[in-house]
């Protein structure tokens, strides 16, 4: 089996890999000031699809696969329900911020997505590009997978086993639980965010978020906390309903919280999602509205969580001057992005001019990526495998420190096919 990294490697965002030629698993984005594409933007031509989630850096180029004017050509995609319905919508919202300029896709292109759409649930084997594929739980988001793929078609087993971890979790969130599949592998391409770092047990991680909030409220500050539209907006709104905080939600996490409602049997617990829904009080965008919610004694989630776009323009500027309110960053944040620049210099680029900030600015480690003792531990189980580190700003760092454990680990470089 041969796997080409197209994208992800050595750094977080546009991830995509090509297998046997054949086989592509995601076809991301990576997000900032120019967004750059995978190798082979206009020229990887597979037979099928497999996206492990709607997030865009794994999947926010996947219309431009779509382009080519006979559907015969068009390759199937195959993903979960959730995710087939999460990529179509942020990618129709990336045409509607790009106003038709620098978009390499059409709305035509993210219509063709619904016809050569192909769903699956989790653990039940399907065929695509002659190889065996399934899909597992990741804990990551909603609908969220590692993919499991086999050199055999369907009805056979062939001689290697790739796992591509995705993103994932093995800790337990509000809305969903930690991964547990360890499925048997011959490689394992795996994402290492958080090689080097350790995060507190997450109680801890949401009693300093809570307790920092009601300090702020009790003093007459607003709270804006950035936050990914999928999935980590709606933990933040779990975590406020479940702390009897009452708070505000603005932008695409509204959209998304109602589609995550419809499928339930991808939440561990949909009744925890019912209750944040119903606890959160909706922006509606209405000229002024945002303003005067800022100068608010309250909590505002909202989008983006890196803060490179999304009603967060409004609500950071509006807050900025006063040392009383706080900007509560919910996730982790990319090299080279305002959150970024916010959390280490205390000042940000926001709608195209620098701005300090006043306001205090703090950061909650409420990634759904696995920490270092979450790789170790899921790497554990698969010690005479072939290691491949992507997804990750210390790749190389990460390998070397598995090939020390006796991994045989390597960091492959963007462009490089490797044998497995």
């Amino acid at each position: 089996m041969e796997v080409r990294f197209l994208g992800g490697a050595g750094e977080v965002g546009r991830s995509a890999l090509l297998v046997d030629d054949r086989l592509l698993l995601d076809f991301g984005v990576k997000t900032g000031t120019p967004t750059t594409y995978p190798l082979g933007l206009r020229s990887v031509d597979p037979e099928a699809v497999v996206v492990s989630h709607a997030h865009l850096d794994h999947a926010g180029a996947l219309p431009t696969l779509m382009g080519a004017p006979d559907a015969e050509e068009r390759p199937e995609v195959h993903w979960t329900p959730p995710t087939d319905e999460l990529a179509r919508l942020l990618a129709r919202d990336t045409l509607r911020l790009a106003d038709g300029y620098d978009c390499p896709f059409t709305a035509e292109d993210v219509r063709r997505l619904m016809e050569q759409s192909v769903h699956h649930g989790y653990r039940e084997p399907f065929e695509a590009a002659g190889h065996r594929v399934e899909f597992l739980d990741a804990g990551h988001v909603p609908g969220s997978t590692h993919v499991l793929v086999d050199e055999g078609p369907a009805d056979t087993e062939g001689d290697t086993r790739l796992l591509y971890t995705a993103d994932f979790n093995t800790e337990d969130q509000r809305l969903l639980a930690g991964t547990t599949a360890r499925p048997d592998a011959d490689a394992v391409a795996v994402e290492s965010t958080y090689a080097f770092d350790e995060r507190p047990p997450r109680e801890e991680i949401e009693t300093a978020f809570v307790t920092r909030v009601r300090r702020t409220l009790r003093q007459g500050g607003t709270v804006i906390v950035p936050a990914f539209a999928v999935g980590r907006t709606q933990e933040m709104m779990a975590v406020c309903a479940r702390a009897g905080v009452d708070c505000y939600v603005d932008g695409m996490g509204t959209r998304v919280t109602d589609l995550f409602r419809r499928h339930r049997d991808f939440l561990r617990d949909p009744d925890a999602l019912d209750a944040a829904a119903s606890n959160a009080r909706t922006v509606d965008g209405r000229p002024g509205q945002r303003e005067r919610i800022a100068e608010q004694s309250t909590v505002v989630i909202t989008t983006s969580g890196m803060l490179q776009g999304g009603p967060a323009m409004t609500y950071v500027p509006a807050v900025r001057s006063n040392p009383a309110n706080l900007v509560a960053l919910s996730g982790y944040q990319v090299e080279d992005t305002p959150g970024r620049d916010l959390l280490e210099t205390g000042s940000a680029e926001i709608d195209g001019r620098r701005m300090p900030v006043a306001a205090q600015v703090e950061a909650f480690d409420f990634s759904a990526h696995a920490d270092r003792s979450g790789l170790l531990a899921f790497l554990d189980d698969y010690r005479e495998a072939t290691v491949l580190v992507n997804h990750g700003d210390r790749c190389e760092a990460f390998a070397a420190d598995r090939r020390e454990a006796g991994f045989d680990a390597r960091a492959p470089d963007r462009g490089e096919t490797v044998t497995v």
